[in-house]
C-alpha cells in the first residue's frame, strides 16, 4: 500500500508564494498613482492663468510639456538601463561623463566645420551626425569600462568624474578661445533649459525615444535577468554580453536625445529612478521604467509650475533639479562606503 503524504502549506511557505503577487499590487498602485498625479499635473501646468492671448500662450505651453515628456522618458529609460548593465544604482551615463562628451563634440563640431554649416544643415541632421560620431567614439570605451572585466564601483566612478571634468574642461578651453559669434550660437545648449526647443527636434527626439520604448517592452524580461549578474543571467540563457552591448546603444542615444534638447542633465536621472525603486518595491522594468518616467514628468513639469506661478521665474529649475540629485548621489555613495 502506498502511503501518500499532503503537504501541508506552512505560513512561511504561504507568505513567500503571496509575495510577488503582493509586489504586483504594489507595482501597478503605484503607476496608477503616478499617472494620475502626471495627468494632474500637467493639466494645471497647461490650463490655469490662461489670461490674454490664449492661443499663443497654450502653444507654448504645449511645447514646454511636449520637451519635458521626450527628456523626461529619455533620462528615465537611460538611467534604468545602465543600472541594469552596471549592476550598481549609484552610476548614471551623466555621473560617466556622457553628456559632456557630447556637449564636447557640438564644441568641436562647431570650431571645425563652423556654426554656419551647422545651422545650413538644420537641427535634425545635425542631431543625427552628432548621435552617429557619439555612438563611434562612446560605445567602445564604455563597453571597455563596464564590461571588459571586474572594477571596483569606486574605480568606475573615479574614472566617469575624472573623464567628465576632462570632457567639461576642454569644451570649456575651446570656447573661449573659439569666435564669439560660434560661442554666442552655442551658448544656449551648455545650460540646461526646458522651453525654446525647436519642434522639429522635439518630434525627432520623441520619435528615437517612442524606439527605445519599445525596445524596452520587447526586451524587459531579459533585462530583469541580465541585471542579476553575468552568471545567473548566463546561466539562465541570457547573453550577457549582447544584450548589454545593445542596452549601451540605447542609452546613448537616449543621452544624446535628451542633451540635444534642453542640454546636460547630471543628476536628475538618479534622483527620479530612485523615487521610482522606493516607491514601486520592485526591480522589475516592466514597472520601474515606466514609474521613473513619470517620476521624472511630475519633477520637472511640477517644478516649471512652481517656478512660473510661484517664484516668478526667480531662479531656474535645473539648478534646484541637479542640486536635490547630487544629494542624492551623495548619500549613497557615502551609504555604500559606510558598509
Amino acid at each position: 500500500m502506498r502511503t501518500e503524504l499532503a503537504v501541508v502549506p506552512t505560513a512561511r511557505t504561504s507568505s513567500a508564494n503571496r509575495a510577488p503577487e503582493r509586489r504586483g499590487v504594489r507595482g501597478r498602485t503605484t503607476l496608477t498613482i503616478l499617472g494620475a498625479l502626471t495627468a494632474a499635473v500637467v493639466a494645471v501646468f497647461l490650463f490655469t492663468d490662461l489670461t490674454g492671448n490664449t492661443a499663443f500662450i497654450l502653444e507654448r505651453r504645449l511645447t514646454t510639456v511636449a520637451t519635458m515628456v521626450v527628456v523626461a522618458t529619455a533620462i528615465a529609460i537611460c538611467t534604468v538601463l545602465f543600472h541594469a548593465i552596471t549592476g550598481n544604482q549609484i552610476l548614471t551615463p551623466s555621473v560617466m561623463g556622457f553628456d559632456s562628451l557630447f556637449v564636447l563634440l557640438q564644441t568641436v563640431a562647431a570650431i571645425t566645420i563652423g556654426v554656419r554649416w551647422m545651422t545650413a544643415t538644420g537641427p535634425v541632421l545635425g542631431f543625427a551626425i552628432e548621435t552617429a560620431v557619439m555612438l563611434v567614439v562612446t560605445l567602445p570605451a564604455a563597453r571597455w569600462l563596464l564590461l571588459g572585466g571586474r572594477r571596483s564601483i569606486e574605480v568606475v566612478v573615479l574614472i566617469g568624474v575624472v573623464a567628465g571634468g576632462l570632457f567639461r574642461s576642454v569644451g570649456m578651453f575651446l570656447q573661449r578661445i573659439m569666435d564669439p559669434t560660434q560661442f554666442i550660437v552655442l551658448q544656449d545648449r551648455f545650460f540646461a533649459r526646458f522651453t525654446g526647443t525647436e519642434p522639429a527636434l522635439i518630434a525627432t527626439g520623441a520619435v528615437v525615444v517612442a524606439l527605445g520604448v519599445v525596445w524596452v517592452v520587447r526586451h524587459h524580461a531579459a533585462l530583469d535577468v541580465m541585471a542579476l549578474g553575468v552568471p545567473v543571467a548566463t546561466t539562465l540563457g541570457v547573453d550577457h554580453r549582447r544584450l548589454s552591448t545593445a542596452a549601451l546603444t540605447v542609452v546613448i542615444v537616449l543621452v544624446s536625445t535628451s542633451t540635444a534638447l534642453v542640454g546636460p542633465t547630471t543628476f536628475l536621472g538618479l534622483l527620479v529612478a530612485h523615487l521610482a525603486y522606493r516607491a514601486a518595491g520592485t526591480h522589475r522594468h516592466a514597472v520601474t521604467v515606466p514609474a521613473a518616467t513619470l517620476v521624472a514628468v511630475i519633477t520637472l513639469v511640477g517644478g516649471q509650475l512652481v517656478l512660473e506661478r510661484v517664484l516668478g521665474f526667480s531662479g531656474s529649475l535645473s539648478i534646484v533639479v541637479e542640486f536635490a540629485g547630487g544629494l542624492v548621489f551623495l548619500l549613497l555613495f557615502l551609504r555604500r562606503g559606510a558598509r
